[in-house]
């Protein structure tokens, strides 16, 4: 099954539905999309986006990356925007990245440091419980998405998945489509000269290729201390998220077949 869906300016668009669950039942294809921003999204990307009939897009990124990336809409645009200014809790990467040598290990490192925050992060709170609630009650298909729709966007959708029953090595599987070699090589050509303009870092292909990747490892993190703070992925989901038995429910019976 062919889950990236190309666009001409829209980077990781896949479907994350279509997986085998423990309750037998599937999950739906054609509701689940994720991706990457929709600033550089074409006419014909967008034109492409209305067709989906999506009800809702979950914008995990930060105030000033939606305002340094503004995303674009087609005419008549109608869908429920998820979305908020709560600051982050850590430097972005043009601080991060003063005095450091940017390389292969730093990214790495960075990786692995901002899985272990990212779901205590106030904000990720906020949207991450915003977006079970609006799945749940979406008249249509949803698109979630950050900026490069791999981190923020794989955290959620693993923790999706996780609600919906799809099999661990699922998940995991889902989450490494981010490791597609073609996008890779476009990613990587978009952010070297980026961090040269924007953050006044020169990397090699190397650290490129980390930046632009996701790593097992990065979401073996984020589960291994959410079960450390609250004893399993349910326990984090009832009690920080708000997903309960009844939204849970209210999840499985909307999105499996």
């Amino acid at each position: 099954m062919t889950r990236h869906i190309d666009f001409d300016g829209i980077e990781n668009f896949r479907d994350f539905g279509g997986y085998d669950t423990a309750s037998g039942r599937p999950v739906k294809r054609e509701v689940l999309y994720r991706s990457a921003n929709h600033a550089y999204a074409t006419e014909a990307d967008l034109e492409r986006m209305r067709d989906l009939g999506l009800a809702a897009i979950i914008d995990l990124r930060r105030t000033e990356e939606r305002t340094r990336e503004p995303s674009k809409r087609w005419p008549g645009f109608g869908a429920a925007v998820v979305e908020n200014d709560i600051l982050s809790d850590h430097a972005d990467w043009a601080q991060s990245m003063k005095g450091a040598e940017v390389n292969a290990e730093w990214f790495l490192n960075d990786g692995m440091g901002y899985y272990r925050r990212a779901p205590f992060e106030a904000r990720h709170i906020d949207l991450f419980s915003r977006y079970f609630r609006t799945l749940a009650a979406a008249d249509g298909a949803i698109v979630v998405h950050c900026a490069a729709g791999k981190d923020r966007t794989g955290l959620i959708c693993a923790l999706t998945h996780h609600v919906l029953g799809v099999h661990a090595d699922d998940i995991m599987a889902d989450y490494l489509l981010t490791n597609d070699e073609s996008r890779i090589g476009r990613k990587m050509a978009f952010l070297g000269p980026w961090l040269r303009d924007t953050v006044g870092k020169t990397v090699d292909e190397a650290g490129l290729r980390v930046a632009v990747s996701v790593n097992p490892a990065y979401l073996e993190t984020a589960f291994a201390v959410i079960r450390e703070a609250h004893g399993s992925i349910d326990g984090y989901l009832t009690e920080v998220l708000g997903v309960d038995a009844a939204l849970r429910e209210r999840l499985q019976a909307r999105l499996l077949g």
